[in-house]
């Protein structure tokens, strides 16, 4: 995956050409993950045109003080349910026994953790994003806990060698204030646009009205929102096959890949 080379490639286009989405989530929301399919699809049909964003929202402050009436969790064991909900309804594997069995106390050290691996990079910071999503909703890891938010970022430089500075990361997380003031202002951003629900994705591109998505949808609704403010020309991209998809992405799951080719889900 060559995000930040698409993105530097968009950049240079007609501002009319693009489209611009900005993406409200948090590493430890569920309906996050179990969006990554419509997510993803929608993210290699446009990539000519998609510049994306990604904002921190903050879900978990501390349990001392959380509650959430949506979905009536106000203690760590209540959240497994709604996990295992975002599971069965989308089809995502998700390991909603961590909440029994070592819970994370907030999502606030993930958040901070995403900021600094994107203050080295945009890539960076995606795919960092994606790693600790794996960690904690297939491997059932305490995205709380700081020595697995290092441990994340050793597995992200491992893999993809010179994307990320281990030595910077750690610094940045551990040792100043750079990534706390980078998901300071995701949090402000957040709250001075009301938002209250992840995913929210704002679409927006020149001399056309912002759209904004809410919550868990099928690929359809995002499909339909982008037609109205992306380029009128533009021809969506379908992979030439089940493997070149695959290997587009790396790391992806089969309820992805049955995303866009039916019958294929484990």
């Amino acid at each position: 995956m060559k995000i930040q080379e698409q993105n530097n490639k968009i950049l240079q286009q007609n501002k009319a050409d693009q489209v611009e989405i900005i993406f409200y989530t948090d590493p430890l929301c569920c309906w996050s993950w179990a969006f990554e399919p419509q997510w993803r699809r929608l993210q290699y049909e446009f990539q000519d045109v998609i510049i994306c964003r990604y904002k921190m929202g903050g879900l978990l402050p501390a349990w001392t003080n959380y509650n959430d009436p949506l979905f009536s969790i106000s203690r760590p064991m209540q959240m497994g349910p709604v996990w295992h909900e975002a599971s069965m309804t989308s089809g995502m594997k998700t390991y909603d026994r961590i909440w029994v069995e070592d819970p994370p106390a907030s999502s606030y050290p993930a958040c901070i953790a995403v900021k600094c691996a994107e203050l080295q990079s945009h890539e960076a910071g995606v795919m960092y994003l994606r790693m600790v999503r794996e960690a904690v909703m297939l491997h059932g890891k305490n995205i709380a806990k700081q020595d697995i938010l290092l441990s994340v970022a050793h597995s992200l430089s491992d893999t993809y060698p010179g994307l990320l500075d281990t030595d910077k990361f750690e610094q940045d997380l551990t040792k100043n204030d750079n990534g706390i003031e980078a998901f300071r202002q995701d949090i402000n951003e957040v709250q001075s646009r009301n938002i209250t629900r992840f995913p929210t994705l704002i679409m927006r591109s020149s001399n056309k009205p912002s759209i904004m998505i809410t919550g868990y949808r099928p690929y359809s609704v995002l499909l339909d929102a982008i037609m109205q403010v992306a380029p009128a020309d533009y021809v969506i991209r379908k992979p030439a096959s089940k493997e070149a998809y695959i290997n587009y992405w790396k790391n992806i799951t089969s309820r992805e890949t049955e995303e866009v080719f039916p019958g294929t889900v484990e």
